[in-house]
């Protein structure tokens, strides 16, 4: 009989340290899963600060369906992502602002607080600087005249980016480049298509010097005037441009890493 119960004994022995064994293997394999688990952008609800900057493209002109232009758009495609909660959105950009007034409203720090909590920042500027020289020459253009124009635009935008920078290093900035609008009336290349090409490239070249930058090219968008993207004044476009715009807008974004489109999911 006490061989039985000794027998019985180290069986029962035998069990406990089998289950304290296999107790201390679950948790470490519990711990070995939570280290590796990635906690998706999408898991806690948030609100998205956008600021929009520049000019007549950004403030929306021309759109006859009131729905402020390409970042209207955006707000509304980036609400409905996964783990948005809301999207604010502050437009500061105004009808006919070159670069060198957009640098001075930056350092005179009329907007360094809706900068400093924005989670995205989009930027057109360019085309009034364009059209300053256009309006200085109308009947005399020269390339030169744009080439040296252009020195000075690329100064004036390296520093709107500088000064940026200082007051939020981290969101992600969207340049988006410029167009022609001379397409509206004639199909015919110019040599305003060359000098353009100059200017976007030079936007594109400052949008690859920030790692937080996203250029979207829109100038394949308005080489005519077939499918009426332009505005009654054949200069902005109408509803059915900044549709156009804020579709390249969202695939450059998702080029560049930004967003997730096909689970419309934001990544930053």
């Amino acid at each position: 009989m006490k061989y039985i119960v000794s027998f019985l004994c180290i069986l029962m022995l035998s069990a406990c340290s089998t289950n304290e064994l296999k107790e201390v293997n679950f948790s470490e394999r519990e711990s070995v899963l939570f280290e590796e688990y990635i906690v998706p952008f999408s898991f806690f609800p948030r609100t998205i600060e956008l600021v929009g900057l520049g000019d007549s493209l950004t403030q929306g002109v021309g759109d006859e369906l009131k729905g402020e232009g390409y970042i209207g758009r955006l707000q509304k495609e980036i609400s409905q992502y996964k783990g948005i909660e809301e999207v604010n959105l502050t437009n500061t950009a105004k009808r006919g602002r070159r670069s060198d007034q957009l640098l001075k409203m930056l350092k005179g720090g009329e907007i360094d607080h809706q900068l400093r909590k924005a989670n995205m920042i989009t930027l057109t500027i360019g085309g009034n600087d364009m059209m300053k020289v256009v309006r200085k020459d109308l009947f005399n253009l020269r390339v030169e005249a744009f080439e040296k124009e252009l020195v000075k635009f690329e100064q004036n935008y390296d520093q709107i980016l500088e000064e940026i920078r200082e007051i939020n290093s981290n969101a992600p900035i969207i340049l988006l480049g410029l167009y022609n609008p001379i397409t509206a009336v004639t199909d015919e290349k110019s040599e305003l298509d060359e000098i353009l090409a100059d200017w976007n490239n030079s936007i594109e070249t400052i949008a690859f010097s920030d790692v937080n930058a996203c250029f979207v090219p829109i100038d394949q968008l308005f080489v005519t005037n077939a499918n009426l993207v332009y505005h009654t004044d054949f200069f902005h476009p109408n509803s059915r441009g900044y549709e156009l715009i804020e579709e390249a807008l969202v695939n450059s974004l998702e080029e560049c890493g930004l967003i997730d489109e096909r689970n419309r999911e934001m990544l930053f």
